[in-house]
């Protein structure tokens, strides 16, 4: 399905299921088939499920436009209106869940349920107030350090073959252009989100992988801290793109937060 924002760029998203509501993001250069099995899942145990792939990712348009956080969370906004949404839950991986971040600090959190965050710190650049940024980020090295994260191998424990294989299978032979979003890299590594989550009323759970390349999974402790209603687990067995490498675990830890 496609879906036109104001400024004509075209998203492409899924739309399955029935109930309450679950809009999904991936990371940078993700493609939203690598939530295969949490699709599945969530369509069986009654939930709508809208899997977006945001702009220049996965199977959307690319585009020099708006290559920044703010416009990221502005798409989500105006899908979130054309779905005629009124309360739905929110769930991303790496950038996906900074992205809702975004969201909240441009609209505030009253249309939001509940918040599944997977791998992501909310601050990125490592200095006295916060020790869990990416890689070796910091104010000195900022923003060139960043890029290293490219030649990381995300995953620390082996995708199903059927994820593996549906991602492939929508990504064909096209190729991410990492110099064209570096804008949007830059942007993201740059934002501190912690004063969003001291706001936040809303629930929500961080999931982080216990072997992730990019930070020490302690973030999610520390995250979880700030919030009113913050709940985190570290899931062993797993790097940056926890609900791939390992669909048991996460589906049964989504289930029981969304549920709870």
């Amino acid at each position: 399905m496609i879906f036109i924002t104001i400024d004509n760029i075209h998203l492409n998203y899924s739309d399955q299921g029935h109930g309450f509501p679950v809009i999904i993001m991936t990371g940078y250069a993700g493609y939203k088939e690598i939530w295969r099995s949490q699709v599945d899942y969530l369509i069986n145990h009654g939930y709508r499920v809208i899997n977006l792939d945001r702009r220049n990712s996965g199977n959307s348009e690319t585009t020099t436009k708006g290559l920044r956080m703010s416009r990221q969370g502005q798409d989500l906004a105006e899908l979130i209106a054309y779905l005629v949404f009124t309360r739905v839950n929110l769930m991303g991986n790496s950038m996906g869940a900074a992205v809702i971040w975004t969201y909240l600090s441009l609209y505030g959190e009253a249309k939001v349920n509940k918040i599944i965050s997977v791998d992501q710190s909310p601050k990125m650049v490592t200095d006295d107030t916060w020790p869990y940024g990416l890689l070796d980020v910091t104010w000195d090295n900022f923003p060139k350090e960043s890029e290293k994260m490219y030649s990381v191998k995300t995953t620390y424990n082996r995708i199903s073959n059927e994820t593996y294989a549906a991602v492939k299978a929508a990504q064909g032979n096209a190729e991410f252009n990492h110099g064209l979003n570096r804008p949007l890299l830059y942007d993201h590594v740059f934002q501190d989100w912690r004063d969003i989550l001291t706001i936040l009323r809303k629930p929500i759970l961080f999931v982080a992988g216990r072997q992730s390349p990019f930070w020490s999974s302690n973030y999610a402790l520390a995250s979880a801290t700030l919030c009113d209603k913050g709940y985190a687990k570290i899931v062993n067995n797993a790097g940056h793109v926890v609900m791939a490498e390992q669909e048991k675990e996460f589906n049964q830890l989504m289930q029981e937060f969304l549920l709870d």
